[in-house]
């Protein structure tokens, strides 16, 4: 088998979901590691007034490409934007276009989706699970396609706790579900939806799997390959370590965290944090291309990847806890409301009374100050965003699976050592603390924008907040102790007993000292 720039040498790739964090890092990885590759293409819808190109545009100028743009400068020319709404009627393509794509392209990679977890169930087939089907309708009019890689998710089949490689068949005939949908109103779906999704937590889940069903049932002739990635985080190494630019998943989570606005939240300090760094998704992203594009005989059955970490190197919440603690101790963010001190709660009950002790009542506290200064009040809505956040991520902070990766191994195994080395996604070779610790710092860089030079004003502040801590802690003590002393006797004799013992104490070392 010829390594892997060698087999995108002279290739035409398209790529859908380019705009996106994976998309983004795809195309920057493909055009860096594969110079040979002859043109992608990329499906991108016009958004606020801006044309597919111009988006384009935007994106490769920013810093995720500055390595590239060293190494090749006139990387930009390979890039053919395409103006296509997946959404919509043979995805908004003109038939020139489809033409164009027919005739040219090699391999694709359908990596658009919408990731929210409380999208509607009718939204989230449209994008999820519809415009797959369109793209497979597309890929069979391609004269030269030699593997369709379609990117998934390592919770499609979260209702089971082992996950193989395989495609599970679902609970509902999607045939149906689509008549369904088509006349119900938004309201009845929306009623109906917790029955039909059944003990997946969310419709992104649910939809993630009838696309894979889809995939097997009406794959015919194309080669197909599914990669299922589980938490995406921050890059690892490339093009540089803690390289983010969203606050989807953990990320706005971190940053709430390092604000010092995000105090407790629901999870078990067990379970196991399945995160998996964007550029170890790339690379077995692109090795599975590889791999069933260069195979002279077509594999019987859709391989799947479930690229995930928590069984080859497991990672678990209360130790993200103590990471995401620190680094923002030492590095922290500017204008923090508190110093960063998250604490993960298993216990429903103790998790409510920490939410309201350390959120809504230190919340409406700074709405109150707020509006007494004649600001306007912002602190009481940041939080209830917070809340929704997290409730939605909680499944997944509460749960842990066990994941076949038995192909994951066999790809890696396939590889070349100096294809290893360059698409390297061997998790076991992944330091957590220093990944975290990365990706704290990258959230500051590259999502706040905050410069390391402002860390010292940033750690004066969070001196500040310590010492007011302190202070309206200790006022506090006190208050509580005179209001308890002027109600019981007993309090009362205990306080006069404290202080007299420690008056002679300190008589007792005045005598001490006079002596000597």
């Amino acid at each position: 088998m010829v390594n892997i720039p060698e087999y995108y040498a002279g290739k035409n790739v398209l790529i859908t979901g380019v705009t996106g964090f994976m998309g983004k890092v795809l195309l920057e990885k493909l055009l860096r590691s594969c110079p040979g590759v002859k043109a992608v293409y990329v499906m991108v819808r016009s958004k606020a007034g801006q044309s597919p190109q111009a988006r384009i545009v935007d994106m490769i100028n920013c810093k995720l490409f500055e390595r590239l743009q060293r190494e090749q400068p006139g990387f930009a020319q390979k890039i053919i934007a395409l103006n296509s709404d997946l959404t919509q009627p043979d995805l908004d393509l003109n038939k020139e276009d489809q033409s164009i794509l027919a005739e040219n392209v090699n391999i694709i990679f359908h990596c658009a989706a919408t990731v929210r977890f409380n999208e509607s169930l009718k939204d989230s087939m449209q994008l999820n699970f519809l415009a797959t089907q369109k793209m497979l309708a597309l890929a069979r009019m391609m004269n030269h396609l030699e593997v369709f890689i379609h990117v998934s998710t390592a919770y499609a089949n979260c209702d089971r706790e082992v996950i193989e490689e395989i495609i599970y068949q679902p609970p509902v005939d999607y045939h149906k579900l689509i008549d369904t949908l088509d006349w119900m109103d938004d309201d009845l779906v929306s009623v109906l939806t917790p029955k039909l999704i059944g003990e997946r937590p969310n419709t992104y889940t649910y939809t993630k799997a009838l696309a894979e069903y889809l995939l097997q049932q009406e794959a015919g002739d194309l080669n197909i390959a599914i990669v299922r990635p589980s938490i995406i985080g921050a890059s690892w190494k490339e093009p540089f370590p803690g390289w983010i630019d969203n606050f989807n998943g953990p990320s706005g989570i971190f940053i709430a965290a390092g604000k010092g606005i995000l105090r407790t939240m629901r999870a078990s300090n067990d379970a196991v944090a399945d995160l998996v760094p964007v550029d170890v998704v790339i690379n077995t992203t692109l090795a599975a291309a590889w791999y069933s594009g260069s195979q002279c005989n077509r594999p019987k059955s859709i391989l799947v990847y479930n690229c995930t970490s928590g069984g080859i190197n497991p990672f678990h919440w209360g130790e993200v806890e103590y990471c995401i603690n620190m680094t923002f101790k030492t590095n922290p963010l500017e204008q923090a409301f508190r110093r960063p001190n998250v604490n993960l709660r298993s216990n429903q009950f103790t998790y409510q009374y920490w939410t309201t002790v350390s959120h809504t009542l230190p919340a409406l506290l700074y709405d109150g100050y707020l509006k007494l200064t004649g600001r306007k009040p912002r602190m009481m809505k940041t939080i209830t965003r917070l809340h929704k956040a997290m409730m939605v991520l909680e499944y997944f902070t509460s749960h842990s699976w066990v994941w076949n990766t038995d192909n994951i191994t066999m790809l890696l195994a396939q590889m070349s050592p100096e294809d290893k080395k360059m698409f390297n996604f061997d998790v076991r070779q992944l330091h957590w603390a220093e990944y975290m610790e990365n990706y704290c710092m990258g959230t500051k860089k590259y999502v706040l924008n905050e410069e390391l030079s402002g860390l010292p004003a940033a750690r004066k502040h969070l001196n500040k907040l310590r010492n007011i801590r302190y202070t309206f802690n200790t006022i506090l003590l006190v208050l509580i102790w005179r209001v308890f002393i002027a109600r019981s006797q007993m309090a009362r004799n205990i306080w006069f007993f404290v202080v007299s013992l420690c008056f002679k104490f300190l008589s007792y070392f005045r005598a001490s000292s006079t002596m000597s």
